[in-house]
C-alpha cells in the first residue's frame, strides 16, 4: 500500500487534509512508523531517520528492518495483543542501520478505517533516557526478586507461614510502613497476618461493609489506592501519621477471598507500588489455595491409609530419602517381608523414581514398578505388583518362536543343499547319485513334515516342555545317515563317520537326536571357517552311549564351556559378528538332550578346536516308549 492510499484508509480527505496529516507526521518530534497487515512499511516519518538510519524511500513497502532477530517474537506478541485490544506501551530495544541497539520504549496501537477493519498498526517510539534506564533495572530487579518470593510461597505449605511471608514481602518489594493482610469471613473481615503493627491488632476484626476491602470489591477492579480522611478508619488508626493505603484483592479460585495492605507514613505509593501489590495478591490467593489444599491433604490421610491397605497392589510409601514409610498388606503378600523388616529402610528392590520398570526379586519374582512423587511432601508413592506369570508366558512365546525356527532351519538347510546341487550339477551327476540326492532330499522333508507336528504338539503342551519320546531306536544308523547330509555344504570340510558295528540301541528321541546332531555339526562347520576335518563319532561310554563331534576350528575360550549352552551366547563378544547366529543353536541342543535324560558338554582340543560330547542312556530289552 503507497503512502498516499494509506492516508485514505485512515479518512483524510486528500483535497483538503493530507498535506496537514503530512506536515504533522513529518514535524514530529518522535519517530512515528507505520505498517500494513503484511508488516510492510507504510509510514516513516524523519525522525524515524534520524533515529535509525533508513530512509523512507529504503524502507517503505519493506518489512521493517530494525526489529533484532531474538525480539521479533515479542514484537509480534504486541501486534497480535493491540489487534483487539488498546494501545501498549512496552520498553524494548530496537537496531539502527549500523545495526547499534538502541534503547526504545514504543506505543502501538492499531489502524483501522470507518468501519472497524484492520489497516495495520502505528508505533511511536522515545528514546530511553538514563533515568529511565534505571528506572527499568529497578523495575527488573523487582520483578526478579519478585519471582523468588513467589518460589518461596509456592514451597510452604502451612497457611499462617504463607501468609506472614506474604506481608513481609508487601514491606520488602513496596518499601511500605506496615502490611497486613485480612481475610473475609462472611460479613466480616479479620486480621490474620501484620508486619509493622502492634502485635496485639492481629485477629482483631472489623464490620466488612465499612471497609476499603468491600469498596474495592464494589469497583470490580483489584488494586486501590486511598489517601486522606479514608485512611484513619478500620484498625488502621493503630500506625500514627499514617498518609495512604495501597490494597490489592485477593482471590480463592473466582471468590474474594482477603485483602492485601501496604500502609505509607512518609512516602507515597505511586503505580510501581500498585503493580507489585497486584501481583503479590494474585498469587497471595494461589498460595493459600496450595496450603490450604495440603491441608486437606493431611486431614485425609486417615482415608487414604485404608484405601492403600485395601489395594491388591503391594504399595509403599518412601520419605524423601527413599526410607518406607508405609507398607501394605499386599506389599508383605508379594514379596514375602513384613512391615517391621522394610519400615525405615530402603524398599528390597531397585525402582525408577521417574518412570516404570519391570525386574526380579532374588526369590524369582518378578514385580512391575510404578512410582509417583506427592511435590507437597517429597514422598514417593511405589505401586508393584507381580507379573511373573506374565512374564514366564512371554518368555515361552520367545522361547517358542526361537526354538521353532532353529529346528526347523536344519532339515531345510539340507534339502536347500541337495536341491541347488541337483539343479547346478545334474548333467554331472550319475544317475545313482542323482537317486541318492533326491532320496535325502524326501528323508529330510519327511523328518521337516514331523518336526512341524511335533512342535504343534509342543505348542498346545507349552513352550516350556519340549515334546520328546524316550523308545530305543538306532542311534549308529541315524549317524550314518545324518552326517553325511552336510558334505555337499561345504567345500573346505571334511566330515569323517565313526560308528563301530553293533554299538548298542539308545534310549531317547530320534527326531530330537536328529536335530542335535544336525545342530552340532553344522556349529563346527560354522566355527572351523578355514576348513578341516569334522570327526564324529560314537562309542560306548560310563554307563550309555558317547557321540563325540570334534572340529580344528577356533575353539573355546577359557570360561565359556558351560556359558555356550546359555540362551543368546556364542562364546567371546566378537563371534556373534564374526559368525553370524544369534546364540540359540546349543540352548537348544542342551534342552533337547536334558529333555531325553541325556547330558552335554564342550571341551577344547589339544591343538586346538572343540569337542563337543553328547551321552545317551542305554536302551534295555524291556525298555517300552514313555511319551
Amino acid at each position: 500500500m503507497g503512502e498516499s492510499e494509506w492516508w485514505q484508509h485512515c479518512g483524510v480527505p486528500l483535497d483538503v487534509s493530507e498535506s496537514m496529516a503530512r506536515a504533522v507526521i513529518r514535524c514530529a518530534a518522535d519517530p512515528i512508523v507505520a505498517v500494513d497487515e503484511a508488516l510492510c512499511v507504510t509510514a516513516w516519518n524523519p525522525a524515524a531517520e534520524r533515529l535509525f538510519g533508513w530512509t523512507a524511500e529504503e524502507v517503505l513497502g519493506r518489512v521493517v528492518p530494525m526489529v533484532p532477530d531474538e525480539l521479533k517474537a515479542e514484537y509480534h506478541a504486541v501486534l497480535e495483543r493491540v489487534r483487539e485490544g488498546p494501545q501498549i506501551s512496552i520498553g524494548t530495544r530496537r537496531l539502527t542501520r549500523e545495526r547499534r541497539p538502541v534503547d526504545v520504549r514504543i506505543d502501538t496501537s492499531a489502524l483501522r478505517d470507518d468501519d472497524g477493519s484492520l489497516l495495520g498498526w502505528v508505533s511511536v517510539y522515545h528514546r530511553v533516557t538514563e533515568a529511565d534506564q534505571h528506572a527499568t533495572a529497578e523495575k527488573a530487579r523487582l520483578v526478579r526478586r519478585l519471582n523468588d518470593i513467589l518460589g518461596d510461597l509456592n514451597a510452604q505449605h502451612d497457611l499462617d507461614r504463607v501468609l506472614d511471608r506474604i506481608t513481609a514481602a508487601v514491606l520488602e518489594l513496596t518499601g511500605a510502613d506496615a502490611a497486613a493482610f485480612v481475610r473475609i469471613e462472611d460479613d466480616r473481615l479479620r486480621l490474620v497476618s501484620a508486619r509493622g503493627l502492634p502485635g496485639d491488632v492481629v485477629g482483631s476484626s472489623v464490620d466488612l461493609r465499612s471497609s476499603l476491602v468491600e469498596e474495592l470489591m464494589e469497583t470490580g477492579r483489584t488494586v486501590l489506592l486511598a489517601t486522606g480522611p479514608r485512611v484513619d478508619a478500620l484498625i488502621w488508626r493503630v500506625l500514627p501519621g499514617l498518609r495512604m493505603i495501597a490494597l490489592g484483592l485477593a482471590f480463592l479460585g473466582d471468590r474474594p477471598y482477603g485483602g492485601l495492605y501496604a500502609l505509607f507514613t512518609g512516602r507515597s505509593a505511586g503505580h510501581t507500588e500498585l503493580e507489585l501489590l497486584e501481583l503479590l495478591a494474585g498469587h497471595a490467593g494461589v498460595a493459600v489455595g496450595n496450603a490450604m489444599a495440603y491441608q486437606e491433604v493431611v486431614r485425609q490421610r486417615a482415608h487414604e491409609r485404608a484405601v492403600i491397605d485395601a489395594s491388591a497392589d503391594g504399595i509403599a510409601v518412601l520419605d524423601p530419602g527413599g526410607r518406607v514409610r508405609q507398607w501394605n498388606p499386599a506389599a508383605t503378600r508379594i514379596t514375602g517381608m513384613a512391615p517391621e523388616e522394610v519400615l525405615g529402610e530402603a524398599p528390597p528392590f531397585d525402582y525408577d523414581p521417574d518412570g516404570e520398570v519391570t525386574l526380579p526379586l532374588g526369590n524369582g519374582t518378578w514385580l512391575e514398578i510404578l512410582c509417583a512423587e506427592i511435590p507437597e511432601t517429597g514422598e514417593l508413592v511405589v505401586d508393584f505388583r507381580d507379573v511373573t506369570a506374565a512374564k514366564e508366558l512371554e518368555e515361552s512365546k520367545d522361547l517358542f518362536l526361537a526354538t521353532t525356527s532353529h529346528e526347523l532351519r536344519t532339515p531345510i538347510t539340507v534339502v536347500q543343499g541337495f536341491a541347488d546341487t541337483l539343479v547346478n550339477r545334474w548333467a554331472e551327476l550319475p544317475d545313482s547319485e542323482r537317486r541318492k540326492a533326491v532320496g535325502t532330499i524326501a528323508d529330510r522333508a519327511r523328518a521337516l513334515g514331523r518336526l512341524v507336528e511335533q512342535l504343534l504338539l509342543g505348542s498346545r503342551a507349552g513352550a516350556e516342555e519340549l515334546p520328546v519320546v524316550r523308545e530305543p531306536f538306532d542311534l549308529g544308523g541315524l549317524l550314518r545317515r545324518v552326517v553325511p547330509a552336510f558334505e555337499p555344504l561345504s567345500e573346505l570340510h571334511r566330515l569323517d563317520v565313526r560308528v563301530p558295528e553293533g554299538l548298542p540301541r539308545a534310549l531317547g528321541d530320534p527326531m530330537a537326536t536328529d536335530i542335535i546332531v544336525g545342530q552340532l555339526v553344522e556349529n563346527a562347520c560354522k566355527y572351523s571357517p578355514s576348513g578341516g576335518r569334522i570327526t564324529v563319532e560314537a562309542a560306548l561310554g560310563d554307563g550309555g552311549l558317547v557321540v563325540t563331534v570334534d572340529d580344528e576350528g577356533v575353539g573355546i575360550a577359557e570360561g565359556d564351556h558351560e556359558r555356550i549352552f546359555d540362551r543368546f551366547v556364542q562364546g567371546e563378544a566378537g563371534d556373534r559378528r564374526r559368525f553370524g547366529g544369534v546364540g540359540l543353536g546349543l540352548y537348544i541342543v542342551k534342552r533337547l538332550v536334558t529333555a531325553q535324560g541325556g547330558e552335554i558338554s564342550a571341551h577344547s582340543r589339544e591343538g586346538g578346536g572343540a569337542r563337543l560330547r553328547l551321552a545317551l542312556p542305554l536302551a534295555n530289552v524291556t525298555d517300552e516308549t514313555c511319551v
